[in-house]
């Protein structure tokens, strides 16, 4: 069997000194990662988006660094969760799409060999805890016995231990969407060991959290990863909902929703209340993790991020949930806190999923896996050097059929012969601009959207066909881009 050191020696990495395993290092920040999914930004209180209550989140993000203009590259639950990990390119860790099965082989799943964050902590010594949703690997048969894995696509599926990337603790799941009544594996269970439990998912999880850091030495690493306010969002305790049910659908979000009597109308007018139910749940169970950090006295030596998947349009733009390249789908929370370290204060600067994993093992002082091609925006964050983060950024990539049909686009010229190229989008975005570039295999065809952010925030009007100089600049920006990865989608451009 490998160890841990000749696994990241053959990742390209090699260990500091004093970091191997037994050698645990006092001053060595904690970390803790809080990762509900399939929460927008627009669901923060402080954005001034949804009518969201979350007190705990805006007096963090207060205390911390609020990126707000944070995205998600790939707007789907295993994509993200990938990139989060093992900051890599989605064909390199294998994650191009939701870890499901498929009608004939296993789906992607995250490779074994593969660095990730989590592996550079283990072999240094961290005390590592994963609660919650994984949703990393393939489902296989015989299928998990349970309701997610009913249908004709099976989602739910066991993390052998020597996939689990050094967590030595365990409490998790694939992905299982009945929130009041959720299911785990625990560290030494077997696939067919799973237990139910009868309590509200991330009420439950944070309950496991607490218990955590109260017996945690350090250094460690939690992550807590909630399933809500992913559907269903009816099932989220009655205590939440006062505020939100029997309310003005006009007074619950701004943006662009269609009118009651369509079906997206009544899909948002139906769940948008349950959403945000769910969203000052999970502000109230994360309260919860801060108040433990407190209590148990490791407030100031631990790093706290706090961020999702993707959102969730919730029938804005006609769509119901995520995938696209609107605002309500990649906007992110991304909320880091490190007291007396990283100097609290709102921060527009341009920062994605590709980001965090390399930022958050520079924060902890320890190597960056080479494969990891986001920012370390550790010295950034503690002032010790500047960084521009207003250049756009590699906005996203998309890929399936589902992506094609959602987005309205102006045609234009292929510039080559596309081949076997399969359909998907690209784009790129700053502060105040998003262009996207959409495929069509099937039809052959290109086309294109630009939006303006400052002046249309809820990218109502495609100013593609207007503002063609614009579209060139956008076009030949993200050319050169995806020409610098080796992504045939270049060649279209």
């Amino acid at each position: 069997m490998m160890t841990r050191r000749a696994f990241l020696a053959a990742c390209g990495l090699t260990l500091c000194a004093g970091c191997a395993g037994v050698g645990r290092r006092a001053a060595a920040p904690n970390l803790v990662i809080v990762f509900p999914d399939q929460m927008r930004a627009h669901a923060l209180g402080f954005m001034g988006q949804d009518a969201a209550h979350t007190p705990r989140l805006d007096a963090f993000a207060a205390e911390g660094r609020a990126f707000t203009q944070a995205v998600s590259n790939y707007p789907v639950c295993s994509p993200f969760r990938a990139i989060l990990m093992s900051g890599a390119w989605p064909w390199v860790s294998g994650v191009t799409g939701n870890c499901v099965s498929t009608e004939r082989r296993k789906g992607p799943e995250l490779r074994a060999d593969l660095a990730c964050w989590s592996d550079v902590l283990a072999a240094a010594g961290y005390d590592l805890c994963y609660i919650g949703k994984w949703h990393l690997d393939a489902p296989h048969r015989p299928w998990v016995p349970c309701a997610n894995n009913r249908g004709p696509q099976k989602w739910n599926e066991w993390c052998p231990p020597a996939r689990r990337h050094g967590f030595n603790r365990w409490y998790a799941y694939g992905t299982y969407d009945r929130h009041l009544r959720p299911m785990y594996w625990e560290t030494d269970a077997p696939r067919d060991g799973f237990r139910y439990v009868d309590q509200w998912g991330p009420e439950h999880e944070a309950d496991k959290a607490i218990a955590f850091l109260r017996e945690a030495k350090g250094p460690f690493a939690l992550v807590v990863s909630m399933n809500p306010p992913h559907t269903g969002y009816e099932l989220v305790p009655e205590r939440y909902l006062k505020r939100y049910v029997g309310r003005d659908p006009a007074t619950l979000a701004k943006g662009d929703y269609p009118p009651a009597g369509t079906p997206m109308g009544d899909h948002f007018r139906r769940f948008m209340p349950y959403y945000l139910a769910a969203v000052e749940g999970v502000d109230e169970q994360f309260g919860r993790i801060l108040d433990a950090l407190e209590a148990t006295g490791h407030a100031e030596d631990t790093v706290v991020l706090f961020c999702s998947d993707h959102g969730c349009c919730l029938g804005a733009h006609g769509l119901e949930a995520k995938n696209n390249p609107y605002e309500e789908s990649m906007r992110i929370p991304c909320l880091l806190r490190w007291k007396g370290r990283i100097a609290p204060g709102r921060d527009e600067g341009l920062v994605d999923a590709f980001d965090l994993a390399p930022t958050l093992l520079g924060l902890l002082g320890q190597p960056i896996p080479a494969h990891m091609v986001g920012r370390n925006l550790a010295p950034y964050l503690l002032g010790e050097e500047g960084a521009d983060l207003t250049e756009p950024r590699l906005y996203f990539h998309l890929w399936g059929r589902n992506t094609v049909d959602d987005f309205p686009t102006v045609p234009v010229p292929l510039a080559a012969d596309p081949g076997a190229l399969p359909d998907g989008k690209r784009g790129l975005r700053d502060a105040h601009r998003k262009c996207v570039f959409v495929y069509d295999a099937q039809a052959k065809r290109l086309g294109a959207t630009l939006f303006d952010l400052d002046a249309d925030p809820h990218e109502t009007r495609n100013l593609a066909a207007e503002c063609p100089d614009r579209l060139a600049e956008a076009r030949a920006a993200l050319k050169a881009r995806l020409s610098a990865i080796a992504d045939p989608f270049a060649e279209i451009l």
